[in-house]
């Protein structure tokens, strides 16, 4: 293969300051507008005790790609913000876990949240093939349901789909924890009512069960009695399996990648193309998440930096949100057809189940 083509002096592209300045260009429109829109749902979600700025986003826009029309210079920001700005909103989640808050749950809690994130996953995924929905989908929404809504949703597609073929599969999967995990601040505190569970049970309930933070507060807060507090640290231990879920789906995409490589005739060189495109053992958002934790867990952090932490996780995740929700199609979402939406519907009674049982056998 000759070089001449090539100037000795050449500029590879991803070096090249004019390139980089071009890019950040034509981000910049709509990261600009979905930054905007999430500032919009945070407030929101302060005025209205119990709603989430990531609600809000994604419902913005929904509305924004369905009733209003985007100027065609905002899909490169937008398309940005929903992969990049969610990474690294999950990485700044990880300031909000403090191991020793988790561990003081004790090792009978643990356990059951261990169950419930992998009795979801491996239930949701039987589930599936029985309603005979698309693997990857069903594995999107069984780790959207199981450990941490969208931003599981978006960091298993980020290891399984890293190509983006199948991005319709991940917006579905989020419009899914959207629609169910808002169900769920209803249903939950009725049900537990219903139960005549105690406060502190009702909340292991809910942070075992429901699908986003942000849905887990606004229960813990309907419940009221100190709910809330142990709802959070139950939901927040089942955040901290998002590394090592990742982590796992990451080996088995590389294995696949490998076997396809080894098994496919192929030039030489298209074989290499594959092998490039094979997902980090450990993904670089997962590892800045685990160093976060490790970060808040054993530095001493002024509480003005945990804080803003938090502000600026829910600030990213909100962009990420509206993101997403710009690429929804409510005509595309309803021509998936009911199967996904019972598959939601049953992965969300499954978790609910076995995260019930666990806080009966744990009282």
């Amino acid at each position: 293969m000759s070089h001449a083509a090539l100037p000795a002096t050449a500029t590879p592209p991803s070096r090249d300051p004019h390139a980089r300045l071009g890019r950040l260009t034509r981000l910049l429109p709509g990261l600009l507008l979905c930054l905007a829109v999430a500032g919009v749902s945070f407030g929101v979600g302060r005025l209205v005790p119990g709603l989430s700025p990531l609600i809000v986003a994604i419902v913005l826009g929904v509305l924004a790609a369905n009733v209003g029309r985007l100027p065609g210079a905002t899909s490169a920001g937008i398309d940005f913000s929903a992969k990049k700005l969610l990474r690294a909103g999950i990485v700044l989640l990880g300031l909000q876990l403090v191991l020793s808050d988790i561990l003081d749950l004790g090792a009978p809690v643990l356990l059951v949240v261990v169950g419930i994130v992998a009795g979801g996953l491996l239930g949701t995924v039987l589930l599936g093939r029985l309603l005979r929905v698309p693997a990857g989908l069903a594995l999107l929404i069984a780790c959207g349901f199981s450990i941490c809504g969208a931003a599981a949703v978006a960091g298993a597609a980020g290891v399984t789909d890293p190509d983006d073929e199948a991005e319709e599969d991940t917006i579905t999967a989020v419009a899914l924890v959207v629609i169910f995990g808002t169900l769920m601040i209803a249903l939950v505190p009725l049900t537990a009512s219903l139960l005549h569970l105690v406060p502190a049970a009702a909340g292991r309930w809910a942070g075992g069960s429901v699908h986003e933070i942000a849905q887990v507060v606004a229960v813990g807060g309907i419940i009221g009695g100190g709910a809330l507090a142990v709802a959070v640290v139950v939901k927040l231990a089942r955040v901290l399996l998002l590394a090592p879920v990742v982590a796992v789906l990451s080996i088995r995409q590389r294995r696949r990648g490998r076997a396809a490589a080894g098994t496919v005739a192929a030039p030489a060189e298209a074989v290499e193309r594959r092998s490039t495109r094979l997902p980090p053992i450990v993904p670089p958002f997962v590892v800045g998440f685990l160093a976060m934790v490790l970060l808040r867990s054993f530095a001493p952090l002024p509480a003005g930096v945990v804080a803003a932490g938090g502000v600026a996780q829910t600030w990213l995740l909100a962009a990420a949100m509206f993101g997403l929700g710009c690429g929804v199609r409510v005509r595309t979402l309803l021509r998936v057809g009911p199967r996904p939406f019972a598959l939601a519907a049953l992965s969300t009674l499954l978790v609910a189940a076995i995260a019930g049982v666990g806080v009966a056998v744990t009282a």
